[in-house]
């Protein structure tokens, strides 16, 4: 596959941690040095704060610290699929001993992950929504039902994620099927389920008002 995506920083960390993301998303990119020519097929050139001046394209990317590689990798997914900003969202999460998650934007997958826990499941979510504008983008997040824990998970995510977000639980009843007993292959069974669980319709789950207490 042409890489669209050009990545053009001398600052070892940033390059690391951005190249790192955009191989965990499949993204074919290019290497440049700041003051290099880039590539006419190029779409996005993603850099640091301080090298912004040197890159000479009309899509720039700064990499920030703060909002780290994650929401680098979404802006990129939606600038070569030619979006400002995805309509819906809907995050599909098979809780168990293993917390399967799948990022489904405008039909699309976008991304995949296996989390080891609620609070890394948690930490994964805000991620993806960090930057949407809930005026333009609708966020949907379905639960499967099939281990009690999930009535914590829903929780967790109700008491610590903006209101405008809204949770499903969805029943598991066939969500999964088992690969085989190979133990590499059982992250795919969960990141398959939770496909199955973005797939389907769900119950509303009411979210608590902000003056709601705990």
């Amino acid at each position: 596959m042409r890489a669209e995506v050009a990545v053009a920083t001398v600052q070892g960390k940033a390059y690391f941690l951005i190249v790192n993301k955009l191989k965990e998303h499949d993204i074919p990119f290019l290497s440049l040095l700041p003051n290099e020519v880039v590539p006419t097929d190029i779409k996005v050139v993603i850099t640091t704060e301080q090298e912004k001046q040197l890159i000479n394209h009309e899509k720039v990317l700064v990499y920030n610290c703060d909002t780290g590689s994650d929401v680098v990798a979404n802006d990129i997914r939606k600038i070569l699929q030619g979006k400002e900003a995805y309509e819906k969202i809907i995050i599909g999460i098979d809780p168990g001993e293993v917390f399967g998650l799948v990022v489904i934007a405008d039909g699309k997958v976008n991304e995949t992950a296996n989390c080891f826990s609620a609070h890394e499941a948690l930490a994964k979510v805000r991620g993806v929504i960090r930057e949407v504008d809930f005026a333009a983008t609708t966020v949907t997040i379905k639960v499967g039902n099939g281990v009690p824990t999930y009535k914590e998970l829903i929780e967790e995510f109700d008491r610590d994620l903006p209101v405008e977000v809204a949770l499903k639980v969805v029943s598991e009843a066939g969500t999964s099927r088992p690969l085989n007993h190979n133990k590499h292959r059982r992250g795919l069974r969960d990141i398959a389920s939770a496909m199955r669980i973005a797939g389907r319709a769900g119950h509303v789950y009411p979210r608590r008002r902000p003056d709601e207490s705990n």
